[in-house]
């Protein structure tokens, strides 16, 4: 009687998902040079900051810092929706939702953070504060303009994978995979924008 050793299996990490995480490593330090200007600068202008910080409209903003949290949640919403394969809603609840459903709702909450920063930024230039006004606006709008680019691209991101899901005939790993990662990447920009939150609008 033959018997056939058993071979355990290696469960390998996914490499989409690794080489993710190494590229949200090097983003870390992009920002952390960010805000290392932010605080030179700050350091140097101790009286411009008090007078400038004063202008922000701060529930404005604790507003959409707000919305911008809530939308991680609906994002890893989508992640589990996808890790139980089930890509479209099959109700109306939002309990019966699929990935797509809530990408879409945390595409439309992303896209009211872009557009708060939008009009904060109109009503800070109708009060002379611009990128080359003095050291306060230029590190304003340094850290936060690289911080909504970064939250339009994850937009553009929602987009891909929820016209993916669409395209593709049969939802497999590929297409769960692909939602995981963009939502590492979501949340990624959403705790760099509490950091910024919390330096820009609390720290006095």
């Amino acid at each position: 009687m033959n018997t056939q050793s058993a071979v355990p299996s290696v469960k390998r990490p996914n490499l989409v998902a690794v080489g993710t995480i190494v590229w949200l490593g090097s983003e870390v330090m992009f920002f952390a040079g960010l805000f290392a200007i932010y605080f030179t600068l700050r350091a140097m202008n101790p009286e411009l900051w008090a007078d400038q910080a004063a202008k922000h409209n701060f529930p404005f903003a604790l507003t959409n810092t707000i919305i911008l949290v809530a939308s991680s949640f609906t994002a890893q919403a989508g992640v589990f929706a996808a890790e139980r394969m089930q890509p479209r809603a099959t109700g109306a609840s939002p309990k019966k939702w699929g990935t797509v459903e809530w990408f879409y709702l945390t595409f439309f909450m992303g896209a009211v953070f872009v557009a708060g920063q939008a009009w904060e930024y109109a009503t800070f230039v109708s009060e002379g504060i611009t990128l080359s006004s003095d050291p306060y606006g230029s590190a304003f709008y340094m850290t936060t303009g690289f911080h909504g680019i970064h939250v339009s691209l994850g937009l553009v991101a929602f987009l891909l994978v929820i016209g993916r899901i669409y395209a593709v005939k049969n939802f497999t790993h590929k297409e769960e995979t692909t939602a995981v990662v963009v939502s590492y990447y979501w949340h990624f920009v959403d705790i760099v924008w509490i950091i910024l939150f919390i330096i820009i609008y609390v720290l006095k």
